[in-house]
């Protein structure tokens, strides 16, 4: 989810100095103004400076087992639930005009952008659930191994429901929406709300 104080910078960033130099050419079809450039260049940096942007979360549930055995007759489980928080971003450092595109004729602004990538698995340890059995799980050391397996396999498995394609492409769809939104809020600022916006992913 696009986080709310983007699109409050996002009001105002055409009007704002470059921190560094931007390119000022684009592949395009029909003619750039210089206006329409300038806004588009300095959205673009905005952008960049982001560097990752949030575009969704999903939360889920992660269900393993574990098991150790020794001499074949002592063993020990372990059982994990653990809630998990999981974010989807846009790396935005090498966004450049290259990968924006104007078509004056029919007033479209293009955007191509990186693939959605993974953020890391935030745990939540204080809402686990563990239930150990066997022998073997008297010892504290066993138990603590056991864990660590889990918490891998745990990984694993969340990264697995993260990658369904519904959710991949819920996370596209808000990346498309947040990132056509942070042009369209300067475009009309500068007078040009006739102007679409459509991203898309290279």
């Amino acid at each position: 989810m696009l986080i709310v104080s983007h699109l409050a910078v996002a009001g105002g960033v055409y009007a704002l100095t470059d921190r560094r130099p931007v390119d000022t050419e684009a592949k395009h079809t029909g003619f750039f103004t210089v206006e329409t450039t300038k806004v588009l260049a300095t959205t673009v940096e905005s952008l960049r400076d982001e560097n990752k942007l949030l575009c969704f979360s999903f939360k889920g549930n992660a269900r393993v087992s574990a098991e150790r055995t020794r001499f074949w007759l002592l063993s020990g489980t372990q059982e994990l639930s653990v809630p998990a928080v999981v974010n989807y971003y846009l790396d935005l450092s090498d966004l450049t005009l290259a990968d924006v595109g104007y078509n004056e004729a029919a007033k479209v602004v293009t955007v191509r952008l990186p693939p959605v990538t993974l953020g890391d698995i935030a745990f939540q340890p204080e809402n686990a659930s563990t239930v150990n059995g066997g022998v073997l799980t008297y010892g504290e050391g066993t138990v603590e191994a056991l864990r660590r397996l889990n918490y891998r396999s745990a990984r694993r498995a969340m990264v697995a429901q993260a990658q369904q394609p519904g959710l991949l492409n819920e996370a596209r769809r808000r990346a498309k929406e947040n990132v056509q939104a942070y042009f369209e809020i300067p475009l009309r600022i500068a007078g040009r709300p006739d102007v679409k916006v459509v991203a898309t992913f290279r």
